[in-house]
């Protein structure tokens, strides 16, 4: 944050990751959490869930969902 209390937007960080069922989404460093069938539901329902976790502030931090999504048919990049 500068001087004139102007800093950057705040930004919630949210990991999304399948159980073996549902996707399911977790803040980092936030009480949040929130699950859906598809992954477009889990947007969806991560969207609420911060808007509501955040209720009563000034402002509804941005969010950044951080996943590690698995390609079983990606080949690896070799060096």
């Amino acid at each position: 944050m500068d001087g004139d209390g102007q800093g950057e937007a705040e930004v919630v960080k949210i990991e999304a990751y399948h159980d073996g069922e549902m996707w399911c989404a977790r803040g980092l460093g936030e009480d949040i959490f929130t699950q859906a069938e598809t992954l477009d539901e889990l947007m969806t329902s991560i969207r609420e869930a911060v808007a509501l976790h955040f209720e009563g502030e000034a402002e509804v931090p941005d969010v950044l969902v951080l996943s590690e999504l698995k390609a079983p048919h990606a080949k690896a990049a070799t060096g």
